[in-house]
């Protein structure tokens, strides 16, 4: 009795079945192992990571599996075949483009997840987030164009078009590198910063004459955010040409300073026993520096430099802003003629005198 089903589409549809059931078991072991790692101590890989690979693979499964003689043959197809197979390369770039990009977010997570930028002494932290976030972003770009690449020439016009014109690559290479040349020099400038890091995320500095942290950091700009709350937005080669201060370039320990302007006869001891008495009450001093210096004096007035240390540039400025306050207190309180003043001396001639003990 003859069977039912032809004998070539019965071994396509076995092999076709025994296809689907390899990629399928090569879905669940790549799911099984991405779990495993994610409840294991030792690389602790986010929760999401099994669903957020899931789809990229996919792609790229459904890709080799469009692209089986036996796929096309059991839907009919066998006809089309370079259709099929340009659309199996197709997914593939995507698919491994985007599995790509995911790998690296969730290698950039599981490495970050470490390091704390909300601690006191976040110095590694934010060198790691720095570092890693300008890396990864020169990663992703190079990723997409590398895969829009691969894709625009498996179209075989687009690829005659390409090898038609690599001869005259290199003077298109030329115009096109003094036309953008200060592009190019404001990423090369964005890579020179993730490298040897002049600043990082977080970093405390003063540009342009304004006080602010390094909120983002890109491959083409800066974001400075300012103490009240506006962004200042500079290009990355700035920061590479131009002085600025950085206030939590080694560590985040910072010494802050307030000067003060009074007479001759102020009493140094006891500024240095108030200043004393002020920042052991204050939450913000770190007890390491507290100091009061004569640092210059001139003809109507000494000049004082009060120094405090703190744990981050945020407290600093806490502190000195209550240290200035307190002390000006102190003198109005109980040495208001040590404040600053100027002084007239009013001398009788010997003329007023004659004039006075003529008239009296």
């Amino acid at each position: 009795m003859d069977s039912l089903i032809p004998n070539s589409e019965y071994q396509s549809l076995i092999f076709l079945s025994f296809s689907l059931l390899l990629l399928i078991g090569v879905y669940l072991g790549i799911g099984a192992a991405l779990r495993y790692f994610g409840k294991n101590p030792r690389y602790l890989l986010p929760s999401e990571t099994v669903k957020r690979v899931a789809w990229p693979l996919i792609f790229i499964l459904l890709s080799l599996l469009i692209r089986m003689p036996a796929f096309r043959k059991l839907l009919g197809l066998e006809d089309y075949p370079e259709t099929f197979k340009h659309g199996s390369t197709l997914m593939f770039i995507f698919g491994f483009t985007w599995l790509i990009i995911t790998m690296l977010n969730v290698v950039k997570r599981l490495l970050l997840v470490r390091y704390d930028k909300d601690e006191s002494d976040n110095l590694k932290a934010r060198k790691f987030y720095t570092q890693f976030t300008i890396l990864e972003r020169i990663s992703i770009f190079l990723v997409v164009l590398l895969g829009i690449g691969a894709a625009l020439m498996s179209f075989d016009g687009i690829r005659q078009i390409g090898v038609s014109l690599f001869a005259s690559a290199g003077v298109a290479g030329i115009i096109i590198g003094f036309s953008a040349q200060k592009l190019i020099a404001t990423v090369i400038a964005g890579i020179q910063i993730a490298l040897t890091q002049p600043i990082r995320l977080d970093d405390v500095v003063i540009v342009e004459g304004e006080w602010g942290r390094i909120e983002e950091i890109t491959l083409t700009y800066v974001i400075v955010r300012i103490w009240d709350k506006r962004c200042l937005v500079l290009p990355t080669n700035y920061f590479i040409d131009n002085p600025f201060q950085n206030w939590t370039r080694s560590t985040t320990d910072i010494l802050g300073t307030v000067f003060l302007y009074t007479d001759y006869n102020v009493p140094f001891e006891a500024l240095r026993a108030e200043l004393q008495r002020i920042v052991e009450k204050s939450d913000e001093w770190n007890g390491e520096v507290a100091n009061i210096q004569v640092t210059d004096s001139r003809a109507g007035y000494v000049e004082i430099r009060a120094t405090v240390s703190a744990d981050d540039s945020g407290k600093t400025w806490d502190l000195r802003v209550l240290v200035r306050e307190k002390l000006i207190e102190f003198l109005q309180q109980n040495y208001p003629e040590s404040i600053s003043h100027s002084r007239l001396l009013l001398m009788e001639t010997k003329a007023d005198f004659d004039t006075k003990r003529s008239q009296g």
